[in-house]
């Protein structure tokens, strides 16, 4: 028996989009010769869809999309995560479950059984839990279905939950089991997961196969990185991160285990590579093309602005450089050299004179305070003015430059450095980012070097 994994990018609510994503791939694993393709958790509506779930139209939609997705499983079996109405009045009225579909219909249908509610997850919210836990025999085979968290209550020191739906499965004897997941982004977590998996393979000892997520969606990041086990715990093979992907296994040569294939998870490229990912899905799945933002000559704006060009290219990406008096010559000739070495569409805008304006302006009233964070913030919110009038008049989006450190101890100005439709290194440490940025440089000068290694300026408070 072969088996395809589909790591595919669905997006939240477009069914027909998904739909089409979804049949292209059962098309191309047929190609690859599989008995069996793979799709993610909840692939049919994206993930997460939160409160769309409590749509009637949206589960009827759900529905019709995998009634549309069987007319495909003729030669090949489908398995793929969706929503189910739950029949039974009491509890919640739907459930998170994985289908599996052969032969032109549904054939079977599994439920999720741990439902999380932690982190970004709130499926207990929404879900009612898996009651019933069989095993579906399929071309001699019998194949335990299971969704992402139903896979993770095994091996931790302190469990969530007082089930675990494999133990429930084993006593039906069967061969492999079928993981659908849409497990996200951290730069820990791929190795989380081959040790949560490993993990399962140590306790019930069959081949193990887990598809999961890649994409975004808004901030939440899907890395892929789906992986095929041997009962002997070794990764029989990990696939791309950041990339879909469909690969075709043999079961057969699964089984037979010995080989290890695991890929190294570099801290850097994991965050430079989801970084950019995040901001190419940003902006394709909302129709954005377009970026703008200020560079300043410091180092968060020169990540970002690196970020920006390799997600959309140089052409897509606008920077101001906005000098007032406080500027250095060489914060100015940073910035120009930057975006000059990025081919990136730069302008330059000296605001001294708005910054006077403002001044003699507030003078009167201000007459008996002294020079301080009031005075020194109307640079910051001068700057955020130009930038949303070229976002305005041009429909750039504007990207904000905050890291994750100045937003823990309240480094920024509002309505000034802080405003921005998307923080592309919000989750970034300041530390990190200087590390993100000797990552970029590490195939010629990108940044220039005075950017990276200039102390950076001194707190500007709220």
């Amino acid at each position: 028996m072969k088996i395809a994994l589909a790591q595919i990018n669905v997006h939240v609510g477009n069914f027909a989009g998904n739909l089409s994503k979804m049949k292209a791939a059962v098309a191309e694993a047929k190609e690859q010769g599989a008995d069996i393709v793979c799709l993610p958790e909840l692939a049919t509506v994206g993930y997460p869809p939160r409160d769309f779930l409590e749509f009637e139209d949206f589960i009827d939609l759900a529905e019709q999309s995998v009634q549309e997705l069987a007319k495909e499983a003729q030669g090949i079996a489908i398995v793929v995560g969706s929503v189910s109405r739950n029949p039974v009045v009491e509890g919640k009225d739907l459930y998170n479950s994985v289908y599996f579909l052969a032969d032109g219909a549904i054939h079977f249908v599994q439920h999720k059984t741990l439902l999380p509610t932690y982190d970004i997850f709130d499926e207990y919210r929404y879900f009612e839990p898996a009651s019933e836990w069989k095993v579906l025999e399929y071309k001699g085979k019998r194949i335990a279905l299971t969704v992402c968290e139903d896979l993770w209550n095994v091996g931790n020191e302190n469990p969530l939950y007082k089930i675990c739906p494999m133990d429930e499965m084993m006593d039906q004897k069967p061969d492999f089991i079928l993981n659908v997941s849409a497990s996200p982004f951290a730069y820990a977590h791929a190795a989380d997961r081959i040790h949560v998996l490993q993990t399962n393979i140590a306790r019930y000892g069959l081949p193990l196969f887990y598809v999961n997520h890649v994409g975004a969606q808004t901030e939440i990041l899907f890395d892929g990185g789906s992986i095929v086990l041997s009962p002997d715990g070794k990764v029989f093979q990990e696939m791309s991160y950041f990339k879909q992907e469909i690969r075709t296994f043999d079961l057969e040569d699964v089984s037979k285990g010995g080989r290890e294939n695991v890929q190294e998870k570099d801290k850097m490229t994991l965050i430079h590579d989801g970084l950019v990912m995040g901001l190419q899905n940003y902006f394709g799945k909302l129709g954005f093309k377009k970026a703008i933002l200020g560079l300043s000559g410091g180092i968060d704006s020169a990540v970002v602005a690196v970020l920006a060009a390799r997600a959309l290219g140089k052409d897509n990406v606008r920077v101001i450089l906005m000098p007032s008096q406080f500027s250095s010559d060489h914060s100015v000739n940073d910035a120009r050299e930057l975006a000059e070495n990025l081919g990136t569409q730069y302008d330059i805008i000296p605001i001294e004179s708005m910054y006077q304006s403002f001044s003699t302006a507030l003078e009167p009233h201000f007459w008996a305070k002294d020079f301080n964070i009031a005075e020194e913030n109307i640079q910051a919110r001068v700057r955020g003015m130009l930038l949303m009038a070229f976002s305005n008049k041009f429909g750039n989006i504007v990207l904000n430059t905050s890291n994750k450190s100045e937003m823990a101890v309240g480094y920024g100005t509002l309505y000034g450095d802080m405003c921005g439709g998307l923080a592309v290194i919000g989750d970034v440490y300041k530390m990190e980012v200087f590390e993100l940025a000797r990552y970029m440089n590490k195939d010629g000068e990108v940044i220039p070097e005075n950017i990276i290694t200039k102390p950076p300026l001194s707190l500007i408070h709220i």
